[in-house]
């Protein structure tokens, strides 16, 4: 089965002066999916972002959203996105109820059908109670959502996240989440740039790692922690079996174990999916070594980044 593509591009540059923001980057994001673009400061996702929601001209490449050309299309482009930035852009002066309807009426909406858009929006949000407020009275998470209704007044087909929940919360951020992993489930295609991994992993479908301006790494979230192994981490009970423990995890896993003497931990990285909890422990058993606890857990997407964006193989 052919895949449609709502978000692809193909070496795509941009330079600020003497700053290479993107170097050649690569995107293929499968419509109605999450992609989380995920790097360090200055990697370039938000310029990403920019480039394809038309907002900046690239230098070279290509790139389509909704199947058009940014370069050549950016009108038809527009029509097919909306655009969640990092900060708020709601009017603090004005309600909650009027800052949608007049995004409604930016949009291309009049009359009845915009107050029906608006009213629709509100609820779905949660945010009706407060919608005749002025936004300024509201909380950071509320004004974030009003934002992320903003962005759907027009049905888009391509939704841009630039680093949707920064700020906010944990009860807020989880709010924002459930609206995007409910859009998502409705069609709308997601390009989401964070800082926050745990977002990621809980909404993306796919993951791009960008690093220098390139997509260094793409994949699932469950693959990307398959790339890198479980961790084995094991305590004993006295310093004394330390150097033992880390020759047994050492022979097991052919990693290079970590000893924190003051913890009384060994941990080591466990690349074979077929070594268990149990076989470590016996192992360890067998060996004479006195263990007080063991855990064998998968990488968290936090150790992924940190692990593939400052590798050397990765970070070119």
């Amino acid at each position: 089965m052919t895949t449609t593509y709502a978000v692809l591009s193909e070496g795509l540059e941009k330079r600020f002066g003497e700053v290479r923001a993107l170097r050649g980057l690569d995107l293929a994001v499968p419509a109605g999916t999450v992609c989380g673009l995920l790097g360090p400061n200055g990697a370039g996702k938000t310029t990403a972002v920019r480039v394809l929601a038309t907002l900046t001209a690239p230098d070279g490449g290509t790139a389509s959203v909704a199947g058009h050309d940014v370069v050549r299309s950016p009108a038809a482009v527009r029509r097919a996105i909306g655009v969640t930035g990092q900060y708020a852009s709601v009017d603090g002066d004005l309600t909650g109820r009027e800052n949608l309807r007049l995004f409604a009426r930016l949009s291309g909406l009049r009359g009845a059908a915009a107050r029906t858009r608006a009213d629709a929006l509100l609820d779905r949000f949660g945010l009706a109670e407060a919608a005749d407020r002025v936004a300024r009275t509201w909380s950071g998470g509320m004004r974030r959502r009003l934002d992320l209704a903003a962005g759907l007044l027009g049905r888009p087909e391509v939704l841009f996240l630039d680093e949707p929940t920064t700020g906010l919360d944990p009860a807020s951020r989880e709010q924002i989440w459930t609206a995007v992993r409910s859009l998502a489930d409705e069609g709308t295609t997601v390009l989401l740039t964070t800082q926050y991994l745990e977002e990621a992993d809980r909404l993306a479908d796919d993951i791009v790692l960008v690093d220098r301006g390139r997509a260094s790494v793409t994949g699932t979230p469950a693959s990307l922690k398959a790339r890198i192994g479980s961790a084995a981490r094991v305590t004993v009970a006295g310093a004394d079996a330390l150097t033992g423990a880390a020759t047994v995890l050492d022979r097991l896993t052919g990693g290079r174990p970590d000893v924190d003497e003051e913890a009384l931990t060994v941990t080591v990285t466990v690349a074979d999916p077929s070594l268990t909890l149990p076989g470590v422990i016996r192992a360890l058993d067998s060996a004479g070594i006195p263990v007080t606890d063991a855990s064998l857990r998968p990488p968290t997407l936090d150790e992924v980044f940190l692990r593939l964006t400052t590798v050397k193989e990765y970070a070119a």
